[in-house]
């Protein structure tokens, strides 16, 4: 069997490149009650990160960063919010916030205990099977109208462990439904970056694709850049202990690339909701032992003389259910590199992270459509917009991903160098 349909499209995965060159919803809202917190093991005591938090029949949510810290900001409007706090594996918290004397939580979540008779696997032949089922039924099982969704998008860049470029920002997207074969459009609400070209030393690193780098990662809508009719018999399927998450069981399918067909060969698990046969999650990794075949891969534009071996790809995608439909709600990706320069005595390792969290959405009942000038390009490199970090409300009700410590660490940093260009123009 040829595998031209995954060369056409597999390579897309360039939206998750990079380029190497020498050198809304709750907008209107602005009366809002602020609730921070944290989110952790109960019997560790260790942070929890990528926890999903909404508001009881609400569509605002957001999830927790790597330190398991979080921000809601929730309309007044919403009379006796609950909150409702989810993650892969434990039992589900619920609080209401209208309770709370102040608005700081401390949130403990307790694995859950899934017992193999309580997920019925006999009913497929094997993994395989129940994989295509998932595919097969997405238009019964996920949102399948036009909506709009508001969402959180952050992206850093490290050398080593120094963030060399941060860029945040907050993005509308016209979510197709999930039969069309219409891509989803992302429209640029506000944004803030800050690149420390001096840190980048003579290589300027850099993500293109920007938000769609995240979005690209809903296998549901995008099954094309991994599993398609001609592609899913390339991969080997295994049955996992199943787990829980939101209260609900979970099949876990385990897949590998066979050892030949491929070329892009990706491993992981596929997290399956056993009621609905619907992706719960995914999370995922791109094979990167065979450092000659991988060399330069998934890299758009680079000088000749210097050489990119990728270290590390790993993707993760998770969907929420509303009502008795999924829709996607998280997604990020890390790329780590080393860039060698031939002939010089150079070697960097670059990380590249990004993030999306859907923090607010509505079904397009008005067929709203986006001006041509206001999309956002697949191809987009954000440019460098570093005014936005001197103002402390910048995002005003607009939710968001709690920044991590360093994140806090190189914010206060940009603050400061916008400072210090402040007080050399006054003089």
């Amino acid at each position: 069997m040829k595998n031209t349909h995954y060369q056409k499209y597999g390579l897309k995965l360039n939206l998750l490149i990079l380029s190497l060159v020498f050198s809304s919803i709750l907008a209107a809202q602005t009366v809002f009650s602020e609730y921070s917190g944290i989110v952790i093991d109960g019997n560790t005591k260790k942070p929890l990160e990528a926890v999903s938090l909404i508001i009881l029949n609400e569509n605002l949510s957001t999830v927790t960063n790597s330190e398991g810290e979080f921000v809601l900001k929730i309309p007044n409007q919403i009379l006796n919010p609950r909150l409702v706090a989810s993650y892969l594996g434990y039992k589900n918290f619920m609080i209401s916030l209208s309770e709370l004397q102040d608005n700081k939580i401390k949130i403990e979540l307790y694995k859950a205990v899934t017992e193999l008779s309580e997920v019925n696997i006999s009913a497929f032949k094997n993994a395989k099977a129940l994989v295509e089922r998932v595919f097969e039924n997405k238009a019964e099982r996920l949102q399948n109208e036009s909506v709009i969704m508001t969402a959180f998008y952050r992206e850093t860049i490290k050398r080593r462990k120094r963030n060399v470029s941060l860029t945040e920002a907050v993005v509308d997207i016209y979510k197709e439904p999930y039969t069309s074969r219409d891509e989803d459009i992302i429209a640029l609400s506000k944004a803030r970056k800050s690149t420390d070209y001096k840190r980048l030393d003579t290589v300027s690193v850099k993500l293109q694709g920007g938000p769609y780098s995240t979005i690209y990662l809903d296998l549901m809508k995008y099954p094309e850049y991994i599993f398609t009719e001609e592609t899913i018999p390339f991969y080997d399927f295994e049955f996992k202990d199943p787990t829980n998450i939101d209260n609900r069981n979970v099949y876990v399918v385990y897949f590998k690339t066979k050892d030949s067909g491929l070329n892009i060969n990706y491993n992981g698990n596929l997290y399956i909701d056993s009621k609905t046969l619907a992706l719960v999650s995914a999370d995922y990794y791109l094979d990167l032992s065979n450092r000659a075949r991988t060399k330069n891969l998934l890299v758009k534009r680079k000088p000749r003389d210097v050489v990119v071996y990728p270290l590390e790809a790993n993707y993760k995608v998770d969907y929420k259910i509303s009502g008795n439909k999924w829709h996607f709600n998280y997604a990020n990706l890390n790329l780590t590199f080393k860039i060698n320069k031939k002939r010089q005595l150079f070697n960097k390792v670059y990380t590249l992270s990004s993030e999306m969290a859907i923090t607010d959405w509505e079904i397009n009942t008005t067929d709203k459509k986006v001006k041509a000038k206001d999309r956002l390009k697949p191809s987009v490199i954000i440019a460098d917009a570093i005014s936005g970090f001197s103002d402390p409300d910048f995002w005003g009700a607009y939710n968001l991903i709690e920044p991590d410590k360093s994140i806090e660490t190189a914010i206060e940093k940009i603050q400061k160098s916008i400072e210090r260009e402040k007080a050399r123009a006054e003089n």
